[in-house]
């Protein structure tokens, strides 16, 4: 019989059932992280790899004012040569094994400036010497001189002067005498050692002069690496020398005059391959110099004028003043040289370079006395310099002494020329107006500076000295003791004279030697002395 419902249905077959067919999504997520991450991981490799190979480093872009920067050696002083090794100076000595360097290119006219400045540089094979490149500088090589020796040189400072007040103007003093070698030569000889080309940096450099050209020399190719030596006559100071070998350099000493030292140092020059130098005009070393303007103007806003030393070795006034000039037409530019050696008069009125032997090698005045060397100098100075004026000897000792005194500065008359033409009143439209005034070297020797303050402060009318008879009884020698003491006048020395004179019998004659404040004080202790004893003769300065 047959169901109501209809035939049976077939009954399902039993059959596994089928599991996901896509992976958990978290799997998926971490797969997809991990694709990322090695993708930049890679491209970051590559971008750093590409940036060290296309850029030097951030310290050689950007120059660390705190931290020394030399040869490519960062934050570390190089190793000092041995002088007695100088000779064995090799390249790889030069390299050490460590040194990196960078070129580095300056994206502006300054590259083409400086090749050209470069290309005033002798070559090994040409003479060695800098008086064939006679280009005259620009503005621009003084900057391309600047922004290569920012690193290696200090900023010196230009500060108001109290000395203001006392002279009617506002005396703003650029002490350059800050420098390491105590001269403004610095700048100009590390842009000259910084300008030659490998090959002679490694043969090394060679200069005859007992000066602070050879300081700087010696100082400067010491911490570039060069091999450096100074040839100095057998009369040259033993300090002179000791300090020379202090920056590394060796010293050799020859002959006993400074022509022997130069034809000695050619010759050296000529049979090893080293290059001369001397303290030429140049292109180079001129705007190395120059740079002193840039910082005048930079540190010194509305500037009237800028005193610069003159002489015979002129450069930084003439680099200097191609700067001022093109910056400010109108800033005054004066030359100071001494009345006894008027060598930059002498030529500018010649119209060309005069040779007064008459000058050379004079301690006192040191480089400001040299014979003017060079066209190159004499031609800017005739054509930017708005003034030259001369300057007695009296001058630069009482301008050494006001700097000693107001400034706690030791200079030397090379640098105290400038001040000296302000002191001695040699520049009366001046008054009332800003004047920047280089103060360019410190370099005084010991026993100089001695006889110097002692004649700066006789010829101030602080010290002097009077002679006068008294009779050789107990309590006259203590009147006179007492009439300077109520003028308040300071005793250095006193002596007594019994037999070497010619007044009468039991009288002596007494030599004082006394300090007092100012020339009006003298005045008044003269006329006590006079009152009291007629006699009285005062020695004349």
């Amino acid at each position: 019989m047959v169901s109501p419902r209809g035939p049976p249905r077939a009954r399902p077959m039993d059959m596994a059932t089928p599991g996901p067919l896509l992976p958990p999504y978290g799997v998926v997520v971490g797969v997809l992280l991990r694709l990322v991450f090695y993708l930049v991981a890679v491209l970051y490799r590559d971008d750093n790899k590409i940036k060290k190979q296309d850029m030097p480093a951030v310290c050689d872009l950007h120059c660390c004012k705190d931290v020394p920067i030399r040869n490519g050696l960062i934050g570390q002083k190089p190793p000092s040569i041995n002088p007695e090794r100088l000779k064995d100076f090799g390249e790889e000595d030069y390299l050490n094994g460590d040194v990196k360097t960078w070129e580095m290119k300056i994206v502006s006219r300054n590259e083409e400036l400086l090749r050209e400045a470069l290309s005033c540089i002798p070559q090994p094979s040409s003479r060695a010497s800098l008086a064939s490149c006679t280009k005259l500088i620009r503005f621009e090589d003084i900057s391309a001189a600047a922004f290569k020796i920012q690193c290696g040189v200090q900023k010196t400072p230009c500060m108001y002067s109290r000395l203001s007040k006392q002279y009617g103007m506002d005396i703003y003093l650029k002490k350059e005498f800050l420098q390491y070698t105590g001269s403004v030569k610095e700048r100009g000889v590390l842009y000259l050692l910084m300008s030659l080309p490998q090959e002679q940096q490694r043969k090394g450099v060679i200069v005859a002069a007992d000066s602070n050209f050879s300081m700087a020399v010696a100082h400067h190719a010491c911490e570039l690496r060069i091999p450096a030596f100074v040839i100095v006559p057998t009369s040259t100071a033993p300090a002179r020398v000791r300090t020379c070998r202090e920056h590394g350099a060796m010293v050799i000493s020859y002959g006993t005059t400074a022509k022997d030292a130069q034809l000695h140092a050619r010759r050296l020059a000529q049979e090893n391959g080293y290059l001369y130098l001397e303290e030429e005009d140049s292109a180079v070393y001129l705007s190395g110099l120059g740079t002193v303007g840039l910082e005048v103007y930079e540190q010194v806003p509305k500037l009237d004028a800028v005193i610069f030393p003159a002489g015979g070795h002129c450069g930084l006034l003439a680099g200097s003043a191609a700067a001022l000039k093109h910056l400010n037409p109108h800033i005054s530019v004066i030359g100071v040289e001494s009345e006894s050696f008027p060598v930059l008069q002498q030529s500018l009125k010649a119209g060309h370079p005069t040779d007064d032997q008459a000058c050379n090698n004079h301690h006192f005045y040191g480089d400001v006395s040299g014979v003017c060397f060079g066209s190159n100098s004499l031609q800017l100075t005739g054509k930017l310099v708005d003034k030259v004026v001369a300057v007695r000897e009296e001058d630069i000792l009482i301008s050494m002494l006001r700097l000693l005194e107001y400034e706690r500065a030791t200079i030397d008359a090379e640098g105290a020329i400038g001040l000296a033409a302000v002191v001695a009143g040699k520049l009366p439209e001046l008054k009332g107006k800003r004047v920047a005034v280089v103060i360019c070297s410190g370099n005084m020797e010991l026993h100089l500076l001695q006889q110097c303050i002692a004649r700066a402060l006789t010829l101030d009318n602080r010290v002097c000295r009077f002679s006068l008879v008294v009779s050789d009884c107990p309590g006259d020698m203590s009147k006179l003791l007492e009439i300077l003491a109520r003028e308040e006048a300071r005793v250095l020395d006193i002596r007594q004279e019994r037999t070497f004179v010619t007044s009468e019998l039991f009288t002596v004659q007494v030599i004082c030697t006394v300090e007092t404040r100012d020339k009006l004080h003298t005045a008044q202790l003269r006329n006590a002395l006079l009152e009291r004893y007629p006699t009285t003769a005062w020695t004349e300065r």
